[in-house]
């Protein structure tokens, strides 16, 4: 059973930073996909950044290219998403998201598509 739990969310003003972590237990995650979420109050969930746990490949959304970053530690089976300039736009439920890769179908952005959740952290950006 996958498990990821995510934390370092919190409050912070416009220009700040945060870093989230999902700490990932339960697979062989060498094989995993690895994404981030979020979702806004009265707002469909979207996709924030992704990371191929293999090969490192990632893909950002627009709106965060350039602000945000996402590594994984292979040691500590973690994924962080760096978050720099944030701005009040970005406040949502920031969930960390997982599932098995296929050749079939790549590293993906798709939120159906993937298969484990983690429970969200709320981030919050003050103007």
């Amino acid at each position: 059973q996958v498990t990821l739990v995510e934390s370092g969310g919190g409050l912070v003003q416009a220009g700040g930073s945060l870093r989230l972590s999902c700490e990932a237990s339960g697979g062989i995650f060498s094989s995993y996909v690895m994404g981030w979420f979020r979702q806004a109050p009265g707002k469909e969930r979207e996709f924030v950044a992704t990371i191929s746990w293999g090969t490192g490949t990632s893909y950002y959304a627009d709106s965060v290219k350039g602000r945000f970053a996402i590594s994984r530690d292979n040691a500590k089976n973690t994924v962080y998403l760096q978050m720099n300039s944030l701005k009040p736009e970005d406040t949502a439920v920031y969930y960390c998201a997982s599932y098995r890769y296929r050749a079939t179908i790549g590293v993906v952005t798709t939120a159906r598509v993937y298969d484990y959740w983690g429970q969200g952290t709320q981030v919050t950006v003050s103007s």
